[in-house]
């Protein structure tokens, strides 16, 4: 036979695969009418793996047994996507455990950021919330987790993403371990400073306080200088140490705005390597509330340490035409090797595509947390 011939064949039988396809989605219809009416869970991992052991039986060689295996677990997939659909038609999917609001300011909030007077956290938190807000510092991410846990502060506000240094860890494995949510983000352009006390110049300096991510933010600049690099907890609070230790041979990497606030001399303005460098911060509550209006999502999930499991559960989002925006991973403590996932993607809770991603996002992943909508 030559190759027309041979492709024929395929379209023959690629004609009986739709057919059949199509009597398999018709029944599966009638199995999701079933379990809403039995109340029985869509995902039903045992049964899923005794099929793929049966049809893996049926073949002749061991490459079409994998593939096999390939075919049927996506199969078996899109028949459950297309379950959570129909259970949604059914109002069976239920309702999350978040509440839409229209505003989160009601006049009284009280807002807690990490760092000192001056930190890039206070520039987020007043153009976020403007200047008219009850606010206070704490020294760490945890504490400010901590002052909404147990009630102090309505709202803390925290960064968790540099454009140019990536993630800062620390933050999204305390959403995973508070009780606490996203409500909303606000974006700042870094603009790092070398200040010095009054009437230092950049010659005088010795010693250089910042951040780590500042440092290295900085590091092209820094490399011109032989200056000892020390780290800081936040950037104010080098700021902070300059002006307590009146010692001209010192020098903090800070915003302008911390520099004015201390009464700091700016040495050299934009001494970060990069012109579109920013950072991210999220608005953080302890309450299941999101905004009517709010347009992304951010969970975390754990998954099964096998072959596809990611690839399955990221194909949710594909089924239901939602479009991811991050994907981040962190090592799960005291389990060598095995990862929890982060994700944003576009959405709202209300809407029942994200209902039925969310669904079948739960129903298969070993567990999942929805960090927030914003």
């Amino acid at each position: 036979m030559d190759l027309l011939q041979l492709r024929d064949e395929i379209d023959v039988i690629d004609k009986q695969i739709v057919e059949l396809y199509e009597k398999r989605v018709n029944i599966c219809k009638q199995v999701a009418e079933y379990k809403i009416e039995n109340g029985k869970k869509v995902f039903d991992r045992v049964r899923e793996e005794e099929k793929i052991r049966k049809v893996k039986a049926l073949t002749t060689s061991d490459f079409t047994s994998r593939a096999v295996e390939e075919l049927f677990e996506q199969i078996m997939s899109v028949s459950r996507k297309l379950q959570y659909q129909i259970l949604a038609e059914h109002g069976s999917i239920g309702r999350l455990p978040f509440m839409g609001v229209d505003s989160l300011d009601d006049g009284k909030v009280r807002v807690v950021f990490q760092g000192a007077e001056g930190a890039y956290s206070q520039a987020a938190m007043v153009q976020y919330f403007g200047d008219k807000i009850q606010s206070f510092h704490v020294n760490t991410f945890r504490d400010a987790m901590s002052a909404i846990e147990e009630g102090s502060a309505d709202f803390a506000v925290l960064p968790i993403e540099n454009s140019t240094a990536g993630i800062i860890s620390e933050v999204y494995d305390l959403l995973v371990e508070f009780e606490n949510y996203i409500v909303g983000e606000q974006i700042i352009k870094i603009e790092h400073c070398l200040l010095g006390v009054p009437g230092s110049t950049m010659e005088d300096i010795k010693t250089v306080y910042s951040h780590p991510q500042s440092l290295m933010q900085s590091a092209r600049f820094l490399s011109e200088h032989n200056w000892k690099q020390i780290s800081m907890q936040n950037n104010a609070f080098a700021a902070q140490k300059v002006v307590k230790d009146e010692d001209k041979t010192q020098a903090a990497i800070a915003s302008a705005y911390a520099g004015e606030i201390y009464g700091l001399d700016i040495l050299k303005k934009g001494v970060n390597q990069s012109d579109t460098n920013s950072t991210r911060f999220i608005i953080v509550t302890n309450q299941k509330v999101f905004l009517k209006d709010a347009k992304k999502i951010s969970i975390c999930f754990e998954i099964p340490h096998e072959s596809g499991s990611l690839y399955h559960m990221l194909s949710h989002f594909i089924y239901n035409n939602l479009n991811l925006c991050k994907i981040e991973s962190r090592p799960i403590e005291e389990r060598n090797w095995e990862y929890r996932f982060f994700v944003d993607f576009e959405g709202n809770l209300a809407d029942g595509a994200v209902k039925n991603a969310l669904r079948g996002l739960r129903d298969e992943a070993r567990n999942m947390k929805i960090l927030g909508n914003y």
